[in-house]
């Protein structure tokens, strides 16, 4: 019919000439199952030129015509006394609209209710009659609130709530009776029909139980009414039959998914419900017969859509109907991608088809532990704060590094659980051994690049800040709860969408890289990259192995000072930093470097072949001193058991004390740290030196490939940057370079050369403008966006939580400039990467900061000419999925 009025049917579909958008979304997927020849109820459709302007007489013969093709399909007379076929309307937007009701049962009158209750039982009968009376109250209410409460009919509202309670206190299609000891009403059928029917006629529009068709109309014209008032006329209207699945002993109703929307498993995955209809319990299995006739559905749909699909059945008097079918919202990221890889597999897709299809940030789902669902329906909760790294932590609560250490250690002894969540105002170097052993760390300052974010990402941990936490001895409090320490929390950190703290144990999903289908993943994005690479933070041979085995192609940063935060090393870098002179700094040093060479040797042989940038020294002092009474005593005895001296002979706390004050700085980060402790301490960057080559020539005597960059960081200037590297001889003095350093030691070890280059972290905006100066020393430049962010925004990174919000609100910033990369500092890099290459055509360029794993910035240094970007293991395959989409954004700009 081309009167805007449209049928549908296992044999019938809509003429394609109709635009689809006038069926509106549920109109649209009816006929898509209609398309496929599968088995759904047939039904009609007033599309969106007439349905918010019915008009019953110009259409009454259309509709009885399809209404008994409707009959003829499904073996029941709409109006018929004895076996009456009821109808569905719902309403079919173009734009999710959850205000309207749907009408079951449609064609329940005197003259049909007998005929129905003898099929489904009276109390069903019943309670269907109030449920359609409950959706034409729905409508008038909403018609005489539209037209400003005037009208013949008030007392809607407090009728329409007295029947919503009737019936949630009576069994049938709304389930069993809520509460306890509540005192039972009779039920509708011990009332009566006929009593219900005329304890509501006076609410509804006259004659509303005295004939099917002019009820059919009646509500067609209320719902038309409405959606015109409501200015909807973009809405379609579906009617469509009602089969029931308690029409006996071969009957049942259901919902299932094309696949497990957990797992991704293969198999239609749901439940079944015999005997009921639309309800939740007495679950019921579903024949052979239908089974694979509903897996061949699932299959079909899965292929023509390329999405998971849910599918509402119902089967009749065993005979299988499809109500509807629709997108899945609640499914998990391997769901998704385990169906892409598959329809891939199967040529349904190509490979470039499951890039685009896939949000990078989806990939956090498959590297960590994500909370069920399930599992924290009634536990309180606090929300918000900033995410520091993803995933989901549960753990008992301590609020310093010894007494988590301390409690571990026990609960361990006594074969109790371990799992423990750090929670501090903020955190230090000494609490990196406390956050790789902890499941998860909350603290009250900092940001995505915080420390305890930084160190979290690093070891795959789960962090949040939340900047209303308030700690208080052994007690700390979060928006309107408190917990102690001892406490059960439980961290949930998505990768996108608010962040939450349960208080009490939930349930945790484990992560299956090899099962979830991530490393096929990978795999097939890295087939998508043209020259670009996605290297990895990694400070440890655990971590390159980490990073190797989730694809990356090197180390794009090996934070050397990183090396020692453990509990056996970070003693004598202490010692280290606070010695009085060159000989005791020395004597540390000759430790550290042997403890670095054997880092890089580890590192070296994971990465064989691969190239291996590791940075100098690169400590910001205050990161490293002890923070705490706690903490001083522990290097006081680490002292006492070195045999170290101090003016008055044994170890003295008043002398420690004032060596780290006199190291203080008011602003640290722009301070005595990098390159500038090599210039006033050259012999804490020849140790460094001295290790890195002692372990590349260590392994290649091995059969291992090395090819190390060393990179000098917070460089302003080109002198700088030739004084450490080729050194500088003055009266009075000579500063040995790298170049220098690593000629004389492969001459005493005798050994052969390894190819290597020396760069720089581009991390001030002196730097990134001098550019072409400093590429005449630099064969590679790594961005340090973290510092630059800092230094060109003059925005503190471990305390810009604390005005964030203030800012946001006015919006005076544009999200978070240590999550999303600043014009400013995306226009600096540029220039940095274009004078730099203009001086050297083969520079390398790439970048290291925190930024690295984000989507949105992996495009840009696509964009902007670099080579590579480097981030922490667990955010590895997420750089390389950005990458491959932007390649493929690129290629598809050009033509390609």
């Amino acid at each position: 019919m081309d009167s805007g009025i449209h049928f549908f049917s296992h044999i019938d579909v809509i003429n394609k000439k109709i635009e689809r958008e006038k069926l509106g979304i549920r109109g649209r997927q009816a006929n898509e199952l209609a398309e496929l020849g599968f088995p759904i109820l047939p039904g009609i459709i007033f599309d969106t030129d007439i349905a918010s302007d019915i008009r019953p007489a110009e259409i009454k013969k259309d509709i009885t015509v399809l209404l008994n093709k409707c009959a003829g399909i499904v073996g029941r007379k709409f109006g018929d006394p004895e076996n009456p076929m009821l109808l569905k309307i719902v309403i079919s937007p173009n734009m999710a609209i959850t205000s309207y009701p749907v009408l079951h049962n449609v064609g329940l009158v005197r003259q049909t209710i007998n005929g129905f209750a003898m099929r489904v039982g009276g109390d069903f009968a019943a309670h269907g009659l109030l449920s359609l009376i409950r959706g034409m109250l729905v409508i008038e209410e909403r018609l005489r609130e539209n037209e400003g409460g005037k009208g013949e009919k008030p007392g809607i509202s407090a009728k329409l709530k007295a029947l919503e309670k009737a019936l949630d206190l009576n069994p049938g299609i709304n389930g069993p009776p809520k509460g306890t000891g509540a005192k039972k009403k009779r039920t509708m059928a011990e009332r009566g029909a006929e009593a219900c029917m005329n304890e509501y006629a006076g609410f509804l529009p006259p004659g509303f139980f005295d004939d099917a068709e002019r009820q059919l109309f009646l509500i067609l014209t209320g719902i038309s009414r409405m959606l015109g008032m409501d200015g909807h006329n973009d809405t379609a209207i579906v009617i469509s039959p009602m089969v029931y699945g308690n029409f006996g002993k071969d009957s049942c109703s259901g919902t299932f998914y094309s696949r497990d929307v957990v797992t991704g498993e293969k198999m239609p995955d749901g439940k079944s419900f015999r005997g009921k209809f639309y309800e939740t319990d007495a679950e019921g299995p579903v024949g052979d017969s239908h089974l694979r006739e509903l897996q061949k559905i699932a299959w079909t749909l899965e292929d023509r859509f390329k999405e998971i699909r849910q599918v509402h059945f119902t089967i009749e008097e065993g005979k299988l109907w499809l109500i509807e079918q629709g997108q899945v919202n609640r499914k998990s990221a391997r769901a998704d991608i385990k169906l892409l890889l598959d329809l891939a597999k199967r040529k349904i897709v190509n490979n470039a088809y499951v890039v685009n299809a896939i949000d990078p940030l989806m990939l956090n789902e498959l590297i960590h532990q994500v909370v069920d669902p399930a599992s924290i329906r009634n536990m309180k909760s606090w929300t918000g704060g900033i995410a520091g790294a993803p995933g989901a932590a549960i753990g008992r609560v301590y609020f310093s590094t010894g007494s988590l250490l301390e409690a571990r250690k026990l609960a361990r002894k006594k074969g109790q659980d371990t799992r423990a969540i750090l929670v501090a105002v903020s955190s230090f170097a000494e609490d990196v051994k406390a956050i790789e052993v902890s499941d998860g760390v909350l603290t009250a300052e900092g940001g995505y690049s915080a420390h305890a974010s930084v160190v979290a990402r690093q070891y795959g941990k789960v962090s949040l800040v939340a900047p209303d936490l308030r700690i208080k001895g052994k007690k700390a409090a979060l928006g309107a709860f408190s917990f102690s320490e001892g406490d059960y929390i439980t961290l949930d950190v998505p990768s996108y969408g608010a962040s939450s703290v349960y208080f009490g144990k939930a349930s945790l999903i484990e992560p299956d890289h090899r099962g979830s289908g991530l490393f096929d993943l990978i795999d097939l994005s890295k087939g998508f990259l043209k020259g670009f690479h996605v290297r990895s933070n990694a400070d440890s041979p655990y971590d390159a192995a980490l990073a190797a085995s989730f694809g990356a192609d090197g180390i794009g940063l090996c934070r050397t000072e990183h090396m020692f935060f453990g509990a056996d090393r970070i003693q004598v870098f202490r010692g280290m930093l606070l010695s009085t002179n060159v000989k005791e700094r020395e004597r540390a040093l000759a430790k550290l470097r042997v403890m670095q060479r054997d880092d890089f040797c580890g590192i070296f042989r994971v990465m064989d072949g691969k190239v291996v940038t590791v940075r100098l020294l690169d400590s910001p002092l205050h990161e490293f001193m002890p923070h705490s009474e706690e903490e001083l005593a522990a290097y006081m005895a680490y002292c006492r058991k070195a045999g170290k001296k101090t003016a008055g002979g044994a170890p003295n706390k008043a002398e420690i004390l004032a060596r780290i004050d006199s190291l203080h700085e008011f602003n640290p980060m722009l301070g005595h740290r990098g390159c500038r402790i090599a210039v006033s301490h050259p012999e804490i960057y020849a140790m460094q030196i001295r290790a890195i080559f002692e372990a590349a020539y260590k392994v290649r005597k091995e059969g291992v490939e090395v090819v190390p960059e060393i990179m000098v960081p917070i460089v302003m200037d080109a002198s700088e940057l030739k004084l450490i590297a080729y050194g500088k001889k003055i009266e009075g003095a000579n500063y040995r370079g790298i170049v220098d350093m690593e000629e004389e030691l492969r001459a005493a070890m005798k050994a052969k050369g390894v190819p290597y280059k020396i760069g720089v972290m581009i991390e001030l905006p002196a730097a990134a403008l001098g550019a072409a100066e400093i590429a005449r020393y630099a064969s590679f430049f790594s961005f340090g966006t973290n510092d630059l962010t800092q230094a060109t925004l003059g925005i503190s990174r471990d305390d810009f939580a604390s005005f964030m919000g203030d800012y946001t609100l006015f919006d005076l910033i544009r999200g978070n400039p240590f999550s999303d990369l600043d014009p400013r500092v995306r226009e600096l890099i540029t220039i940095a990467a274009v004078r730099g290459r203009l001086t050297r055509p083969d520079l390398t360029l790439g970048l290291c900061g925190e930024h690295g794993a984000n989507p949105a910035n992996v495009r840009f240094c696509i964009e902007a000419g670099l080579d590579y970007v480097s981030c922490s293991p667990y955010s590895v395959p997420i750089a390389i999925l950005a990458a491959a989409k932007a390649e493929l954004e690129s290629a598809l700009a050009l033509g390609k």
